[in-house]
């Protein structure tokens, strides 16, 4: 839980801290990898045991994510996805740091390896279980239970603001693959094929609102 909390932690405090939009990013990827490190390394098991089913979901996921705003561009802007509730969206990065290589390399390093990784421990390695039993530790990875299952999913896509959709159906998707592979590694696999997949997309295409 820790690494995503300090994740976390530092998104929320980031208008607080000094240094700039420039430095806010890198000092997250840093405080939660150093977090990732010395508290959750020792609990990973990273073998993943389905690469060709992992990459063809996280590809799948993030043409999911894309293909909404590519087919009709005003989506975003129904109230549906922009209201008290979700909030306005956020803001992308600034004009001044996309071309900045020192925040690309630690956003691209944040997004595509870091943030599946501590996103996958938490939603479906902690709380997917806990929601089944207190004592997680004791329910094995994939362990289905219905209201387990949902309540992930409705809270990861809770965590995505304006993109809540088509966080949901991450959300389930991946819910799907650890029920299915067993296996937290695959889900890291996924999330991370597709976040490398939006990072790719982001930079080649200006699409900079995919990264708030």
């Amino acid at each position: 839980m820790a690494p995503f909390g300090i994740f976390l932690l530092l998104l929320g405090a980031s208008a607080w801290l000094p240094g700039g939009a420039r430095w806010h990013y890198p000092v997250r990827v840093l405080a939660s990898a150093a977090a990732l490190m010395i508290w959750s390394r020792p609990l990973m098991r990273l073998k993943i045991s389905n690469w060709t089913g992992s990459c063809f979901l996280g590809v799948l996921v993030f043409a999911v994510w894309v293909l909404p705003d590519s087919l009709w561009p005003a989506w975003r802007t129904h109230w549906l996805f922009v209201n008290a509730f979700t909030a306005a969206p956020a803001e992308p990065p600034g004009a001044e740091l996309r071309g900045d290589w020192f925040f690309l390399f630690f956003r691209i390093f944040g997004s595509a390896l870091l943030v599946p990784v501590i996103e996958e421990l938490f939603w479906r390695g902690w709380l997917m279980r806990y929601l089944i039993s207190k004592n997680f530790q004791q329910v094995p990875l994939g362990a289905y239970a219905p209201a387990s299952f949902w309540l992930t999913a409705l809270l990861f896509a809770s965590e995505h603001g304006t993109f809540w959709d088509v966080g949901l159906a991450a959300g389930i998707l991946y819910n799907w693959w650890l029920v299915r592979t067993r296996s937290l590694a695959d889900c890291m696999a996924a999330h991370a094929v597709t976040n490398g997949c939006l990072a790719a997309y982001v930079l080649a295409g200006g699409h900079w609102r995919y990264w708030f």
